[in-house]
């Protein structure tokens, strides 16, 4: 099973998005260990709305494209690590950990787990 997980931070706080030395050592030494052990399959810090950002959105037929930063979004996804595991029990251990990093630095995160929808599971019923 492959698990998204996703941590935000509120794009209000600039400390969170320039981590500090110790900060970057612990995640670094995180994702080798979830990479280590064959569960990291892909893993990114994204950059804050005000970086080279864009949204676009579709509502009743009309799309509407919009240049960052996104004033009216206060928590914004930060990052992400795309997971290989057993099951959700695993992926949430995993994510527990992630969020021990952001204890350590003193930080407020929240992190979503959420299942990623392979192609099986939009199949017709044989």
């Amino acid at each position: 099973m492959r698990f998204m997980v996703m941590h935000k931070l509120d794009e209000n706080t600039p400390e969170l998005w320039s981590p500090d030395e110790a900060f970057i050592a612990r995640m670094g030494a995180f994702m080798g260990e979830a990479n280590q052990a064959g569960v990291l399959l892909a893993g990114e810090g994204l950059r804050p709305s005000s970086v080279d950002a864009g949204r676009i959105t579709v509502t009743g037929g009309k799309t509407t494209v919009t240049d960052g930063p996104f004033a009216e979004t206060k928590e914004l996804i930060a990052g992400f690590a795309l997971l290989q595991v057993r099951d959700k029990a695993e992926a949430m251990q995993w994510a527990q950990r992630f969020t021990d990093i952001f204890i350590a630095a003193g930080a407020d995160v929240e992190v979503d787990v959420r299942r990623v929808t392979e192609w099986e599971d939009l199949a017709p019923p044989a």
